[in-house]
């Protein structure tokens, strides 16, 4: 059981009271809280060539792009001392959700300190359809072009969008990207996601279209690449996920592709009704929606992340708990938090629906048991619950997914089920990602 409350979450309690416009909380025995609402407006779609018009773009994967931490740079002898990934070849796999028969590539330079040259980039279908393979089917490899070249440069802070490329993905399938830097990056800030949770490869030379790359070096690290898109058709779109380390797989398996949106993704590709729709994972571990952490705020990133990408009509709000998580352990600092929280939601809402996105809300985790976020006077779960009691009860999204009420210990509701967590009463095994997968009602992502 938890130790009783001091008597200083009495005001925090009313803090809620007041920035709930009409609490109307009906507990129930279900995980989910849907709010009959409708969406302001319909998502645009993305667009197609003049040749395939009826058709549009759908984002089909994505990797959050941030600045690499010195921990997380390639390895030497592919990080120098002014320079990264010279003469380097890299080969990475990315599991993209819906399918197609025309592809294209986005790769970033957020985060670079120098323009970025891609000398060649090619496309294949990995040995055995396998995620985190160093080598390819033979006779799949494909060049990526720019603008009918193979070669082309990322200016600093932008991205580039490959040529249309006639290449097929089944829904659910491993791609992998093979790209060669003959100069390589003059500098070492680098755009990377860290998280990948997947194996990619680093080799000397333009290895681009080798089938297999026998004695590359090994690195769990996805870099440079930020979208893949495939050209589908008009009833196919895509919903996105805004969150942290508990979206981007901390405690899944390596190479395994079972975080929590892959399992979603699995689950809707079971329905006919909902088989044309994309998960976008757009999560970073130790990413918070108020401050820049790992990567940038959720404020700040949400319109590269979300409002940009190709048909993204629906959007899953998972983010929040670092917030709190590394908010100071006091009354006053968990009021502020909490305030700042509820605003910040309130204007990710505001935002999406003027873009005809839907957004729903999902409930924060317990965290009682976690040396870094747990505190003995439970200040920060009075603003965890206080912070739930508002997505369930205001009424401002669209519908609400209860993560909390799925995964927490029903005799001891602070902390998860013991046999759901990772070891650190904070993150999720695969098992508990599956139990969040399964609290998102197909049907409610069926497009209206």
């Amino acid at each position: 059981m938890q130790p009783s409350k001091p008597s200083s979450r009495v005001s925090l309690a009313h803090l809620v009271a007041a920035c709930v416009l009409a609490l109307a909380l009906v507990v129930t025995s279900s995980a989910v809280v849907a709010l009959v609402r409708s969406p302001q407006g319909t998502a645009g779609a993305g667009t197609g060539d003049t040749a395939t018009a009826a058709r549009h773009w759908v984002n089909t994967w994505s990797a959050m792009p941030q600045l690499t931490e010195t921990y997380n740079m390639p390895p030497v002898p592919f990080t120098g001392d002014r320079a990264v990934l010279v003469d380097s070849t890299l080969r990475q796999t990315v599991r993209v959700t819906t399918g197609g028969d025309r592809v294209r590539l986005r790769f970033s330079n957020a985060f670079g300190g120098t323009a970025l040259p891609l000398t060649a980039v090619t496309v294949a279908l990995p040995e055995g359809g396998q995620a985190g393979v160093d080598a390819v089917e033979p006779g799949t490899t494909r060049t990526v072009t720019f603008g009918g070249r193979d070669a082309t440069t990322v200016p600093i802070g932008a991205q580039v969008v490959s040529d249309p490329l006639d290449f097929t993905v089944r829904p659910g399938s491993n791609l992998t990207v093979t790209t060669y830097l003959a100069e390589g990056q003059a500098s070492l800030a680098l755009t990377s996601h860290p998280g990948s949770r997947t194996t990619s490869y680093l080799q000397h030379g333009d290895r681009t279209r080798d089938e297999d790359l026998p004695g590359a070096t090994p690195t769990n690290h996805w870099y440079l690449l930020s979208d893949v898109e495939v050209l589908s058709r008009p009833a196919t779109t895509a919903v996105a996920v805004l969150g942290d380390s508990l979206t981007d797989g901390r405690g899944s398996t390596t190479n395994g592709n079972d975080r929590w949106p892959d399992q979603l993704f699995d689950r809707l590709q079971q329905r006919p009704a909902t088989r044309g729709i994309a998960v976008v994972n757009q999560a970073a571990g130790g990413n918070r929606v108020l401050n820049d952490g790992l990567g940038p705020n959720a404020l700040a990133r949400l319109d590269r992340d979300v409002l940009a990408h190709s048909a993204v009509e629906q959007l899953i709000v998972f983010e929040g708990v670092n917030d709190i998580g590394t908010a100071e352990a006091t009354p006053a600092a968990q009021r502020r938090v909490t305030a700042d929280l509820i605003a910040a939601y309130d204007q990710i809402i505001v935002r999406a629906h003027a873009r005809g996105i839907r957004v729903y809300g999902a409930t924060l985790l317990p965290f009682d048991g976690n040396t870094l976020y747990d505190d003995p006077d439970g200040h920060r779960e009075d603003a965890r619950q206080a912070v739930n009691t508002w997505i369930r009860g205001s009424g401002r999204f669209d519908a609400v997914l209860d993560f909390d009420r799925a995964v927490r210990d029903p005799h001891n509701p602070g902390r998860l089920r013991p046999d759901l967590h990772d070891g650190d009463w904070l993150h999720l095994n695969p098992a508990g990602y599956r139990v969040l997968a399964d609290t998102v009602p197909a049907r409610l992502l069926q497009r209206r």
